[in-house]
Parts: structure tokens; sequence; C-alpha cells
């Protein structure tokens, strides 16, 4: 037997920016870290992801054994100005997610700014902007102590 139900598709939009005491090439790297290596949920635990930083590179959660998830591919990479990514981000459904970091520098400052897009069906747990500010705020944290300002 099918079940056949009406599903909306949905369209999600955040955008934030925010000010960083440190050199936009100390920003850039802080923030190719916090997507890869030192990536973690907003509690803190380790998400093994793994960012390649090519044009169609990926962005992936490696769990081992071949086990993961891929998350999105590198659309647009122009250090230390610009990274796009789109894919299914973390969803596992019928959505695509485009989300686009940008950087500039004002005023001795580097503005990081963070726009995230997602259309499909999108699931009502994940239309709250969960872990976003809380990752903007880690790569403050790190460009900041590299830099040694705040």
């Amino acid at each position: 037997m099918t079940t056949k139900t009406q599903q909306d598709v949905q369209i999600l939009e955040i955008a934030k920016e925010i000010e960083i005491a440190a050199s936009i090439d100390i920003v850039y790297e802080s923030l190719l870290e916090q997507l890869g290596p030192l990536s973690e949920t907003p509690d803190g635990e380790p998400l093994l992801m793994t960012l390649e930083e090519w044009p169609g590179g990926l962005l992936y959660r490696d769990l081992g054994g071949n086990a993961g998830w891929c998350w999105g591919h590198v659309q647009v990479i122009e250090p230390p100005a610009r990274l796009e990514i789109w894919g299914s981000h973390f969803m596992s459904y019928p959505a695509v997610a485009h989300f686009q970091y940008l950087l500039s520098e004002r005023d001795g400052l580097t503005v990081l700014k963070f726009n995230y897009r997602v259309i499909g069906m999108i699931e009502e747990a994940d239309r709250v902007n969960v872990g976003r500010c809380e990752f903007m705020q880690r790569v403050r944290k790190m460009a900041e102590s590299r830099s040694g300002r705040k």
C-alpha cells in the first residue's frame, strides 16, 4: 500500500554578519578549519568534517569504514574573500542548501557575512537556526586568539 500526503516546498533564508578583530587571512583560515577538521556540534562534539579546498571539492562528514555524509560541494572558492558551498547540508530529505561566506576588511577589522538558503521539503525541526550563531562565534574566537587582538 502506498500513502501519499501533500507537503509544501519550503524556503529558509538566514543572513548574519559579524566583525572580527583579526586580518582577513587569519579569519579565512579559521573559517576553513571550523568547517573542516575543527568542526563541532553546538554541544562541542567533533563532527569529523573534511573540506576539499577547490572548485567541486566536497564538504563531508567521515564516520570511518566508508560511512558518512556528503554535506555539499564547493561552488566558489576565492581565498581569502569568498567561499560558497551547495548541497544537502545535513538534511536527509528532498532539499538543497547554499551557504555563502563573504569576507572583507573594514576599519581594521574583518567582516564575515554568512548567507544560508535552503529550498525543499524542510522538516520542522530544521527550520530553526540552530548552531550557526555558535559557529560564527567559534570562528571569531579562533581568529582573534591567533591574531592576539580582541
